[in-house]
């Protein structure tokens, strides 16, 4: 115009500070969550007679060896590895029935979709049929087994297919159309296109899966007759007597129950975040 060059605009978004109260709130959250775990460390660094002076006074004298021997007496180094297998195990299992299951009901490849989501929300709130799984690996001689367990585990997808399924609604569907007219199958198009787009997606059903894999407890002591195939959160039993307790120890074992949960999620927590996200956008 006139001989000269337009310039772009740029439109000027003014950055508003947070009211005060807000601050307040968030800082009043961070307190709730972080003053358990705090107590919980603060209580596992303590010697017993330390603890019984002061239950919840701060730490004076660091007793590194509560640690040592709470590994010991709980007998996790064998607990630490059956964990670890069906953790990966079970979660493997967990992500793939969220990848071939989310993706034809997004799609809609497979009638009734809206009845399958409901039936993915419907799962999240039911209880564990603890008998009918006990009788089902007791007829399929599974009973006391690690496959048998890391099969139950496995099928107990919880939120997976929704999320996956949620987040494949961000996957174009012309990707689909194109994939299509040059001949790729559908397996192929899932596990090659597919899986990859979705990796953020399937790492959160895998981490979630993941998480109630390490806690759980109560399904292990059902079909497990053999203690020696427990999970590591059955060796916190050993800290608990019939009359007291070693709270110390007690809290010592929690942290070595907890911290490869803690410790895999900073490393791998972008990877939940972006999953949730795209599920939500979807």
């Amino acid at each position: 115009m006139n001989g000269q060059t337009a310039r772009p605009v740029r439109a000027r978004h003014r950055v508003t500070a947070a009211p005060w109260y807000l601050y307040v709130f968030v800082a009043l959250i961070l307190v709730l969550f972080l003053f358990p775990l705090l107590y919980l460390v603060n209580t596992a660094l303590k010697s017993y007679p330390e603890f019984i002076a002061s239950p919840v006074g701060i730490v004076r004298h660091v007793a590194w060896g509560n640690f040592a021997e709470a590994w010991q007496k709980g007998d996790f180094g064998s607990y630490f590895l059956n964990t670890v297998l069906y953790t990966v195990a079970g979660a493997t299992i967990g992500t793939f029935i969220a990848l071939v299951m989310g993706f034809p009901v997004a799609r809609g490849y497979i009638g009734g979709g809206r009845l399958w989501n409901t039936l993915f929300v419907l799962v999240l709130f039911l209880p564990n049929a603890l008998m009918t799984q006990f009788q089902l690996l007791l007829r399929l001689h599974l009973y006391n087994t690690e496959l048998g367990y890391i099969l139950m585990v496995g099928v107990g997808v919880g939120i997976g297919p929704l999320l996956f399924s949620g987040f494949v609604q961000s996957i174009p569907r012309e990707l689909d159309e194109a994939a299509a007219l040059d001949g790729v199958g559908y397996w192929s198009y899932l596990f090659r296109f597919v899986a990859p787009l979705g990796r953020p997606a399937l790492m959160t059903a895998f981490i979630l899966q993941a998480v109630w894999i390490w806690n759980e407890i109560i399904l292990a002591t059902v079909l497990f007759a053999d203690q020696s195939k427990f999970p590591i959160s059955a060796g916190l039993f050993a800290f608990k007597g019939t009359y007291s307790n070693d709270w110390t120890l007690l809290a010592a074992a929690t942290l070595i129950v907890a911290a490869p949960l803690v410790l895999g999620y900073l490393f791998i927590q972008r990877y939940l975040v972006n999953g949730v996200l795209g599920a939500v956008k979807g």
